[in-house]
């Protein structure tokens, strides 16, 4: 199942993902009737997602024909092979990951203090221990830069996201599971076992906590 209506805890949730990660896919409409997916680097604050790249080319020239968009961000946890599980069958293997995903239209920014902010947003993102002065109109040495960069930002329209941890699983198999990521133990597996421990409603009843149970991955 996929949700498209979030409570604000979960808006906030799946914004702070989208601050994780730093790469995406846009989804154009190509002249030729054929879909159009380029990935890039986004930035998300204030609402909007942004995206920056030249004046010219093929992803300006899509969009103005056509400014309805799809963007989607996802990042891959941890694989989880069969043999966790199962000594015989592939069936069980499986990943667990996080996604977003947008239906909007995009908007070309050409007011230079939002592409100030916007591109302030990006550093922040991709280089926040700093080392540079902030990117500001009062600084002439940015204003050519900020002028000749093309930015873009997507209104978003629509919204899906999806948090699959193992949801669906329960007892000696998601037991087996917990039990490989350990051993295995690399960063991304501690950091798997921690969302487990968060979205799995069948591991919190297990510690205690109260969650609503599904038989289904739940979308967050």
């Amino acid at each position: 199942m996929r949700r498209k209506e979030f409570t604000v805890d979960e808006q906030q949730e799946f914004e702070q993902f989208l601050g994780e990660v730093s790469f995406g896919f846009l989804g154009l409409t190509s002249e030729d009737g054929w879909p159009r997916v380029i990935p890039l680097n986004f930035a998300y604050g204030n609402g909007v997602f942004y995206m920056h790249g030249s004046r010219a080319g093929e992803k300006m020239q899509l969009l103005r024909e056509d400014n309805k968009v799809t963007f989607s961000a996802a990042r891959e946890y941890a694989l989880i092979p069969s043999y966790f599980t199962d000594e015989e069958m592939a069936c069980p293997a499986t990943a667990f990951f996080k996604s977003v995903t947008v239906r909007g239209h995009a908007e070309v920014v050409t007011d230079l203090e939002e592409k100030a902010m916007a591109l302030g947003i990006f550093m922040q993102k991709l280089q926040p221990e700093g080392g540079y002065d902030p990117i500001t109109i009062e600084d002439p040495r940015y204003i050519p830069r900020l002028k000749g960069v093309a930015l873009i930002k997507i209104i978003p329209d629509e919204w899906t996201a999806k948090f699959k941890f193992g949801q669906n699983v329960r007892g000696e198999e998601r037991e087996q599971i917990i039990s490989g990521l350990q051993q295995r133990g690399s960063a991304d597996d501690l950091s798997t076992l921690e969302m487990m421990e968060k979205y799995c409603p069948y591991h919190q009843s297990a510690s205690g906590a109260t969650g609503k149970n599904t038989a289904d991955d739940q979308d967050l």
